[in-house]
This record gives structure tokens, sequence and C-alpha cells, in this order.
């Protein structure tokens, strides 16, 4: 992947993101960006509640995962860190 690529595709997982973090915040967690591969995953840090939380994982892959694969279909996958 290339840098410009690459870049373009950060800014639109980070907006993605910045928009889910209002849910997560509700819930007393939080969600951070920390690196975007060029395989396309995308990692996080969950924080807060949703470190912890035992649902955290459903939160990542049915949450965070299926609406930033919706924008961005060429992602393969979000891990947390």
């Amino acid at each position: 992947m290339v840098q410009e690529e690459k870049q373009k595709l950060e800014a639109k997982v980070k907006e993605i993101i910045e928009q889910l973090r209002g849910y997560l915040q509700a819930d007393g967690g939080d969600i951070q960006f920390v690196e975007l591969t060029d395989e396309k995953v995308v990692y996080v840090q969950l924080q807060g509640h949703c470190g912890s939380c035992p649902h955290a994982l459903i939160t990542l892959k049915q949450g965070v995962e299926a609406a930033i694969k919706e924008e961005i279909p060429e992602i393969v996958s979000v891990e947390r860190v």
C-alpha cells in the first residue's frame, strides 16, 4: 500500500472511530486508534470499562469492526492491543 493511500484510509478510520467514541464513553469506556498496517489491519486500544469488560470482544468485532468495514470494505480486520 502506498503512503498516500494509507494516509487516506487512516484518516477515514480515525473519523469513524471518533464517531463511535461517544457510544463507548457513555458506558464508561473509550477507544483510541493505534495503527493501520500495510495489510489493512486496524489496531485500537480499548480503554476505561471497555478495557476490562467481558463483552469487549463483541463490541470490538460487531460494533467497531462492523462500522469500519461498512464504510471501508478494504479493511481486513480491527484488533485490540
